[in-house]
């Protein structure tokens, strides 16, 4: 059976690029081991996304973003990042715009890519499968599933999670750290509103986030060692809600558990080349972030958007997909485009979950400093609410900056703001 691409994985990720790839007139197989029907209806798992403008923008592109409900994608206004020792907090604000970004759950943005692919032609699914043997080289890609389905590809793509078992086949290595801790998530009900602004609040031993949802709904984060968070998940509702309402500071006033409640050990992942012989890595595959700085899907996008720019010069050039300096120039664009997002994160991580002496001093002045310099507080925003283009030249990124500055300025003379 012959495609031009075939895509391991049928994650948000892996469905996305199935339908930019299959929407620019491409065959493509997606290989995926869940049954169809768990694509077709996921369940809740507990998993907010907050996704940048940029995100936003492809996903619309791609007809995904008008499947999701309107009333289950909620505005992130402001960000607010605190320390329990500390009197002051960093607040982030959109340069631009009402919101920094949008918040919607995991499982609904799975729903509306399966549903934008159910509808696209040229997609070949093959669900409840597994891959018994991969090949890729200058020959082309071949696959062989469980039950003896063999499919040929000029192009794979494997974006079957940070733990891919098609990275490790075709003898890609990765970096993986795990923090030794686990992330529990869920939904809560609150007495006080949130003013949809995220919380991130590193304490001692543990570290809260809190996602803006409905005015008096949120998504709750709980970061502890596996056994501590473990520990919390089965404790009975009532006590899990004081022990919640107490970990919060009662900031929130009283707290009903108002989901299932879900746990996730922390491993981050780079992956050692994000590209090969007629190969590409898609999504965590590539990097897989810690959620601190809720960008791991945002960044998964960003491997679809650089993959289907890869297909779009390869039919204009007519060229082949598997075309190796194609691949070399996905691969520099996004390692490029990660590494600065994702080494931040390995540091804001390692500082603020240190309990040491020094490290709580260090974390200290960093949030004091940033507190105190609005070019600070304006980058941190620049990103998330940036709708252009991946890699857009760098003399467009300043002009786009800079008027997004000036729409800023002019809002704060306008309202009398300071």
């Amino acid at each position: 059976m012959d495609h031009d691409v075939a895509i391991v994985g049928a994650g948000p990720v892996g469905l996305c690029l199935a339908r930019a790839l299959a929407v620019q007139g491409l065959a493509v197989a997606l290989v995926e081991r869940q049954p169809q029907a768990a694509l077709a209806d996921p369940a809740f798992d507990g998993r907010e996304i907050a996704l940048t403008h940029a995100s936003v923008r492809l996903l619309r592109e791609l007809d995904v973003w008008q499947r999701i409900p309107e009333d289950e994608a909620f505005p992130l206004r402001t960000a607010r990042v605190m320390d329990r020792e500390l009197p002051h907090e960093l607040h982030v604000r959109p340069q631009a715009g009402d919101r920094l970004g949008d918040l919607v759950a995991n499982h609904l943005i799975r729903r509306a890519a399966w549903q934008a692919v159910r509808e696209t032609a040229g997609i070949d699914l093959h669900a409840s499968a597994t891959v018994a043997s991969i090949h890729a080289g200058a020959d082309g890609a071949r696959l062989q599933l469980a039950d003896g389905t063999r499919l040929q590809a000029r192009l794979l793509v494997a974006a079957d999670s940070r733990y891919s078992e098609t990275r490790r086949a075709l003898g890609i290595g990765a970096e993986l750290h795990d923090f030794g801790r686990a992330m529990l998530v869920c939904r809560i009900r609150h007495e006080l509103p949130h003013g949809h602004a995220a919380w991130e609040w590193f304490g001692l031993g543990q570290t809260l986030a809190l996602l803006p949802l409905s005015e008096q709904l949120a998504g709750a984060v709980v970061t502890l060692p596996g056994e501590q968070a473990r520990a919390l998940a089965a404790m009975d509702e009532a006590a899990f809600a004081a022990d919640l309402e107490r970990r919060y500071g009662g900031r929130l006033g009283r707290i009903e558990l108002a989901s299932s409640r879900h746990v996730y050990p922390l491993v981050a992942t780079w992956a050692h080349r994000f590209a090969g012989t007629r190969l590409a890595l898609a999504g965590d595959a590539a990097v897989g972030m810690h959620p601190v700085t809720a960008h791991g899907f945002n960044l998964g996008l960003a491997s679809v958007e650089r993959l289907s720019d890869l297909a779009a010069t390869a039919l204009r050039e007519r060229r082949d997909l598997g075309d190796a300096a194609l691949l070399a120039r996905y691969e520099r664009r996004h390692r490029h485009g990660s590494w600065p997002l994702f080494q931040a994160t390995r540091a804001i991580v390692g500082l603020y979950t240190d309990d040491r002496l020094p490290a709580r001093w260090l974390r200290s002045a960093t949030l004091r400093a940033s507190a105190a310099l609005p070019p600070l507080r304006r980058a941190l925003a620049d990103v998330p609410t940036d709708e252009g283009a991946r890699d857009a030249p760098p003399l467009q990124r300043v002009r786009s900056r800079l008027a997004r500055m000036r729409g800023a300025r002019d809002a704060g003379r306008g309202t009398g703001a300071h």
